[in-house]
């Protein structure tokens, strides 16, 4: 929810507008002079994802549902006990969110790693980059950079290959 599915949908959303004005003339509409902020679509991004937080945290309160952040592992108990930073709980049910984080190489891995960001750092940019270059071939590398295009940063996939061609 938060650096994923639904800012990602926000985003894409814009760039679905942005070619839509791109296209109007072909409609005989007049839109010259339209322009583009980065920084409101963000600001209205972000302030959504922090009120669907807002929703789903007093959902799972009405639940009566406790929320325990922090490590967690199963014990070797008979009745299903999960350790969480040093104390035990056991209940009928228990949901382990694990989220996840990513994988940032070190720059002796790849030179210039750390001059990257990770999909998550997207949605932290306080302005369109001019340039961008995406590197993965999943989905979410084709939706960023076809975002960051039709929004107006020059953009570029990069894809790796095991052999030259």
């Amino acid at each position: 929810v938060n650096v994923g599915c639904v800012p990602k949908k926000v985003m894409w959303n814009t760039a679905v507008h942005a070619e839509f004005v791109h296209d109007h003339a072909d409609y005989g509409f007049e839109t010259a002079g339209v322009k583009f902020n980065w920084r409101t679509i963000k600001e209205k991004r972000d302030a959504y994802v922090r009120r669907l937080n807002d929703i789903y945290e007093n959902n799972v309160k009405k639940a009566h549902i406790d929320v325990i952040r922090g490590y967690g592992k199963f014990t070797a108990d008979p009745e299903p006990t999960i350790e969480v930073n040093g104390k035990k709980y056991t209940a009928p049910h228990i949901l382990i969110a694990t989220g996840g984080r990513p994988a940032v190489p070190s720059d002796s891995e790849i030179p210039g790693a750390s001059l990257g960001m990770t999909s998550d750092g997207f949605f932290d940019l306080e302005e369109l980059p001019r340039r961008s270059v995406v590197v993965g071939a999943g989905y979410i590398a084709v939706e960023m950079v076809g975002i960051l295009s039709t929004l107006g940063s020059k953009s570029s996939l990069l894809i790796r290959h095991d052999k030259v061609l």
